[in-house]
């Protein structure tokens, strides 16, 4: 399970979605930019990572939603909720 336990990979696959969010919701995205950019980076990602990212989004749609309209780093973003070592 890609969203288990296994530090770097976690973290580089929650690093590697939000920088796909932030490239599909522009530079200073608003709320609506970000959902809709949330509904589609799944798909993007391909069936086996599209999975897990389903399941990352729909868990922390509201950070992630946040940290984007605050311009807040993908790194910086993943680390807050615990898939990247802070």
């Amino acid at each position: 399970d890609v969203l288990g336990p296994g530090g770097r990979k976690k973290c580089s696959l929650c690093t590697k979605i939000l920088q796909q969010i932030k490239a599909m919701a522009g530079d200073d995205p608003d709320e609506a930019a970000v959902e809709e950019a949330l509904g589609k980076v799944c798909r993007a990602l391909g069936r086996r990572l599209g999975r897990a990212c389903k399941r990352l989004v729909k868990k922390y749609r509201e950070e992630i939603s946040e940290a984007l309209q605050n311009g807040d780093q993908p790194q910086d973003t993943c680390a807050a909720i615990g898939f990247c070592k802070a």
